[in-house]
């Protein structure tokens, strides 16, 4: 076993209403999850129901925005500062997410000056990275990840409070899903960049390296059993409740190591 803790985070996206996100942490609250030590559980609902989950959900489970800005205040209509996540009492904020950067056109270099700012101000960041389908076949998985990862180590040193999630774009939403063996080998090269130059190898053990791309209850167990993933960050089938909560017990899978 790694001792990296098994993360789980639910991306609700741009789905739901207050009745049935309602419905979706009443029985969230009523699953059997695995004790906190073993598991962490993170649910991302839309920002206009971030404080009413937070308030309502088991203190087991915390809770994430999907977004946040670069600035503090200003006239940045339609935006969210990381201020305002951490003014709700939330310590996660996603960032980079692939439908982030393919239909808002968020740069790398804009997903690392979030990055930098959220950690600034104290949150902790999902950081995701991943290739389109033109890019693995080309045989540049590898570099795509590196090169999302560079611009943020530009501006960020202390990786102890970014999560990164390994998401395939092609396999997200598609009901495709990488080979477990497709997913080890993306973790294990993320993992051998994070000990290289000036992170290194304790960087490298302690980060944690999670999955997204159609997981689901199905999937879960296998993929949890590969030696480099540590989680998963789960789209559509954490609107599901009795699917999100098998993804999250599949952190048995790594006790069982």
């Amino acid at each position: 076993m790694s001792g990296r803790k098994f993360f789980v985070g639910g991306n609700w996206k741009s789905n739901g209403s207050k009745s049935s996100i309602h419905a979706l942490v009443e029985a969230l609250n009523d699953a059997s999850l695995p004790a906190p030590d073993q598991a962490e559980v993170v649910v991302s609902p839309p920002s206009l129901y971030l404080d009413m989950v937070n308030s309502t959900i088991k203190n087991n489970i915390q809770v994430a925005a999907q977004n946040c800005w670069t600035e503090t205040s200003g006239a940045f209509t339609g935006e969210i500062a990381a201020e305002m996540v951490l003014d709700l009492g939330l310590r996660w904020v996603i960032l980079g997410h692939s439908e982030r950067r393919s239909i808002f056109g968020e740069s790398s270099d804009m997903v690392a000056k979030k990055t930098k700012h959220a950690l600034d101000v104290g949150l902790q960041v999902i950081l995701c990275v991943g290739e389109q389908l033109s890019e693995r076949e080309a045989g540049k998985t590898k570099d795509v990840i590196y090169e999302q990862l560079e611009a943020v180590a530009k501006q960020v040193k202390d990786w102890n409070n970014i999560v990164i999630a390994y998401e395939p774009v092609w396999a997200i939403g598609t009901g495709k899903v990488a080979s477990p063996q497709q997913a080890q080998d993306a973790h294990a090269d993320i993992r051998h960049w994070l000990a290289s130059s000036s992170r290194g190898n304790a960087t490298a053990e302690s980060v944690r390296i999670i999955y997204g791309g159609s997981v689901k209850a199905d999937n879960s167990d296998e993929l949890a059993r590969q030696e480099d993933i540590d989680g998963f960050l789960v789209g559509g089938a954490s609107l599901i409740p009795a699917g999100f909560v098998a993804i999250v017990n599949s952190a048995n899978q790594k006790q069982k190591k």
